[in-house]
């Protein structure tokens, strides 16, 4: 007799609740086993960001990240989790096209990771294609503001909602979005104003997620490497809780200097014979 097995990891439906019971939404980026193992007892979701293209492999932008890599490295999160809710970014040019192509592309995802959702940028224009996916079985998280796939058609890394129909139009985009069944949104670089109007917005149901936006929002995330103290340099939105890249060259300048003066590997450090 066959058994069901049920996961306790959070699921998208959760962040829903959540929202709900004004409990604050708790997430973190993570590419690989070790810090999502870390980052598990205390992140609601983990995003699998098309940052990994920036922050793992020196990158300039996001644009050059495949299906493939995502793919690889939510297989690592998953492996190092079993809390959280994983969602993985689309990357570039693997949702655009079509809807149809959307789907293919993010039910392998699913199949492939196990992860719990997908994460699209884009606005009220990919609507359609978020609907198209909900209704087929996959949990979409939006991403709208600052969407760094797009960064050559925004003409750099800019802050989304100054200009005269900036709330007007990135309402929009997150109505359009949260109608279309998206269960998050996440919503960067955008200013205070604005970012406030559309998390306190009543026809806004999908949960917000800021970055860079507003302290009102439903949760908050930022890339790990940044609060972290790891990157070189962070946008002005991030807080650095940690200052791990100077621990890490101090670690790095004492066992050169120690291997240099052949005082490591130390006794205590070696096999000795039986």
């Amino acid at each position: 007799m066959s058994q069901v097995v049920q996961s306790r990891r959070i699921r998208a439906v959760d962040l829903a609740k959540r929202k709900a019971e004004g409990r604050k939404i708790i997430a973190l980026t993570a590419y690989h086993a070790h810090t999502a193992s870390i980052l598990d007892p205390h992140c609601d979701f983990i995003l699998v960001g098309d940052s990994l293209g920036m922050v793992m492999h020196g990158m300039e932008s996001t644009l050059p990240v495949t299906l493939e890599m995502m793919i690889v490295q939510a297989q690592a999160v998953m492996r190092g989790t079993s809390r959280a809710l994983i969602v993985v970014d689309m990357p570039f040019g693997s949702y655009e096209a079509s809807p149809e192509q959307a789907f293919l592309n993010a039910a392998r995802v699913l199949k492939e990771t196990g992860a719990g959702a997908i994460k699209m940028e884009g606005g009220a224009r990919f609507a359609e294609t978020v609907a198209f996916l909900v209704q087929r079985g996959i949990p979409v998280m939006g991403h709208i503001g600052l969407t760094p796939q797009s960064v050559n058609t925004m003409g750099g890394f800019k802050v989304q909602g100054r200009e005269a129909d900036g709330e007007e139009r990135l309402m929009r985009d997150a109505k359009a979005i949260s109608d279309a069944g998206a269960f998050a949104i996440v919503m960067e670089g955008i200013v205070e104003p604005v970012a406030r109007a559309i998390a306190l917005s009543s026809e806004i149901a999908a949960a917000t997620i800021g970055i860079g936006a507003t302290s009102l929002c439903d949760g908050q995330i930022l890339v790990l490497e940044d609060m972290l103290g790891l990157s070189d340099r962070a946008p002005k939105f991030v807080k650095r809780f940690g200052s791990l890249r100077a621990q890490i060259e101090g670690a790095v300048e004492a066992y050169a200097e120690e291997v240099r003066a052949g005082r490591f590997p130390a006794e205590e450090h070696t096999y000795q014979p039986l």
